[in-house]
């Protein structure tokens, strides 16, 4: 598996993958994303500022995520300052051909190191509360459970918020 920065040639494939991951996350009750968000100009805009990574495999591209350091106003509900640097991951979804493989564990890993890099030692990322997979996933990694929010532009919907404070040496 190659971790890499995602390309515009690789929209159609992420869009493919995103009529692959929505309708089952929507059947297990995970309302996160819908027809509307992530979408095409989202995932663009990603591309452009350089923080849209994908992990491809010989078949094709196994998994996306946005690597940022956007974070959202409503995580200070959970008590962190946002001011803070921190590495946020968005926008992870592994194609339903390709789970197992281990593809959303090597993309967090590149967020780690994206934030090494960065010299940051903060890394955040929030998911839905109908989410299992990513709430199994992201305490074996080594992030803490911070707290449940609500986010303004998914309105109705809860998150729980994850944190992984680095050592620096």
């Amino acid at each position: 598996m190659r971790i890499r920065l995602a390309t515009e040639n690789d929209l159609p494939a992420l869009m493919e993958l995103l009529r692959r991951v929505v309708p089952l996350m929507r059947a297990a009750g995970n309302l996160q994303w819908d027809e509307t968000y992530p979408n095409e100009t989202v995932f663009q805009r990603d591309i452009d500022l350089g923080q849209l990574w994908v992990a491809e495999v010989d078949a094709g591209i196994a998994g996306v995520a946005a690597v940022t350091t956007d974070q959202e106003p409503d995580y200070a509900q959970v008590g962190w300052n946002i001011e803070e640097p921190a590495v946020v991951v968005h926008r992870l979804a592994v194609d339903p051909a390709f789970r197992g493989l281990g593809a959303a564990g090597a993309l967090m890993q590149k967020a780690e190191e994206v934030a090494v890099e960065r010299a940051i030692t903060v890394l955040r990322v929030d998911t839905n509360t109908q989410n299992e997979a990513t709430q199994r996933l992201f305490p074996k990694l080594g992030y803490q459970l911070a707290g449940e929010i609500s986010l303004a532009f998914r309105p109705g919907l809860r998150f729980l918020c994850y944190e992984k404070r680095l050592t620096t040496t």
